[in-house]
């Protein structure tokens, strides 16, 4: 990430000497003016290291410093005095500033200290952005597949994980388009710089320009302070845009400047930052059709599709249901605390023969829910959702030969599906009451997203895809139940 240095500097001659001494592409300086205001002006500001006149720091110093270093970017406090003094210097670093450093030392010295303050300062910072996001290290070892499809598609992915090309991840809801491009990125060059995913669909307008640029101080209502954004947090590493399809006109072209210029500039900034970032950007959209009904910019397009890599849906790599599937009850056995073993076979067959809407994701909460409900130490049949484990009462009608048994009744079905093929003909089936269940419930709960989901036993996030694919808005059941 960018290495923001931010000088508290009064003395003009001092200020101009030590800006000139960190000219390097990966470190952005800036020198507030604010007069006896300075330092409550840098509090305003973000930054990693803080150099600062020590007759600037307000008393109680120990105070000030804390509170400096309370701020969410907690910066490292550098303190410059004017000569060398143990007493001074003692007192400052019980304060809590990193260093103390006299201005008479040549720039030889103070830019050998310097450098050796910003690179433990940005090995610290790569450390946070890894514990902010705590996860596995995907790997394309992981992506392990029976599927002809599947297999050809790693084999292209393998082919570019290495270089520094724009990808473009393509691929229906749930089908782990972010897992792959953490996978890419950790098997690329840039595997020790930081992963910084923005899901352009879950912030608002007005929102995501701040999020991926950063914003200065006062540049709109409620920017009190100034605050980095996820390209400075992506500097030598990867920056992936989720749902890119949802990105806005006016920013689209904002965006197209930062990947052809390699700069950015803050929202209510006036200068340009130099970033080092690779992008990824992912859709569930068809992007073409977007660009030919004027929705999404031809130039941001092809910008971003170097190279495209489009995940096969679960459904067309039946093969590889039954080897997920028993990947996921190991994973989620500690995680969960449920000591299930495996799965009856079939319960595999099941698996293998729903479409899947909702694709990988969806298939590990059901696996999930399986091992909650679960009484021993094998799912069985009764422990799937009603709408994966049993089929429709409409489209088969039991009874007839006495013994429980289902069979068809042709007699319900439709006769425009007896002119497709069984694949679609299931496909709508389960498209159809996975419909009329999730209203059922949505009208039972009034809307509510998260006891639907509860219900349902998926996420909320699963949920809110849903209804977007079935045209559902939780407005439309919020009326009280009569």
């Amino acid at each position: 990430m960018l290495i923001r240095v931010l000088l508290v500097i009064e003395e003009p001659k001092l200020r101009q000497r030590l800006e000139g001494l960190f000219e390097r592409p990966d470190v952005v300086v800036e020198s507030p003016r604010g007069g006896k205001f300075l330092w409550e002006r840098a509090s305003r500001l973000s930054a990693d290291v803080l150099i600062v006149q020590e007759d600037l720091i307000p008393a109680p110093v120990s105070e000030s410093i804390a509170a400096q270093r309370a701020l969410p970017e907690s910066p490292w406090i550098v303190a410059m005095v004017r000569e060398e003094n143990a007493e001074v210097r003692a007192r400052l670093l019980a304060a809590g500033c990193e260093a103390v450093l006299p201005a008479s030392l040549g720039d030889a010295q103070l830019q050998a200290v310097f450098a050796t303050v910003l690179a433990k300062r940005s090995e610290l910072s790569v450390t946070r952005l890894r514990e902010a996001r705590p996860a596995a290290r995907p790997s394309l070892n992981d992506f392990v597949s029976q599927s002809p499809a599947m297999q050809a598609f790693l084999g292209l992915v393998r082919k570019v994980a290495g270089s520094e090309s724009t990808l473009l991840i393509a691929g229906e809801t749930g089908v782990g388009k972010e897992r792959l491009a953490q996978a890419v990125h950790h098997e690329g060059g840039r595997a020790q710089g930081p992963f910084v995913p923005v899901n352009c669909a879950a912030l608002a307008e007005s929102l995501l320009e701040s999020e991926l640029f950063g914003h200065e101080e006062g540049a709109f209502t409620g920017a009190t302070r100034s605050r980095r954004g996820c390209f400075e947090l992506a500097h030598r590493g990867t920056l992936f845009l989720d749902e890119i399809g949802e990105v806005p006109p006016h920013l689209q072209v904002k965006l197209l400047r930062a990947l052809q210029e390699r700069e950015i500039r803050r929202v209510g900034g006036e200068k340009g930052l130099p970033v080092d970032v690779r992008v990824m950007a992912a859709t569930n959209r068809d992007l073409e059709g977007e660009v030919k009904a004027g929705r999404f910019r031809q130039d941001l397009y092809y910008r971003l599709s170097v190279v495209t890599l489009t995940i096969p849906p679960l459904r067309e790599r039946r093969e590889d249901i039954p080897t997920l599937a028993e990947s996921y009850v190991r994973f989620l056995r500690a995680r969960i605390g449920r000591d299930v073993r495996g799965i009856a076979p079939e319960v595999l067959e099941v698996l293998q023969n729903y479409t899947w809407p909702g694709n990988v994701r969806e298939l590990i909460n059901v696996i999930e829910r399986a091992m909650l409900l679960c009484n021993g130490e094998t799912i069985t049949i009764a422990d799937l959702p009603l709408s994966i484990g049993r089929p429709p009462a409409a489209v088969l009608h039991h009874g007839g030969n006495g013994n429980g048994q289902a069979h068809a009744n042709v007699s319900e079905v439709p006769a425009e599906w007896l002119g497709k093929p069984l694949r679609e003909v299931r496909q709508l089936i389960v498209e159809h009451y996975e419909r009329a269940y999730l209203a059922g419930l949505l009208r039972e709960e009034r809307g509510r997203i998260g006891a639907t989901a509860a219900r349902a036993g998926i996420e909320p996030r699963s949920l809110y895809e849903k209804m977007r694919h079935y045209g559902l808005r939780k407005e439309d059941f919020k009326k009280k139940v009569s």
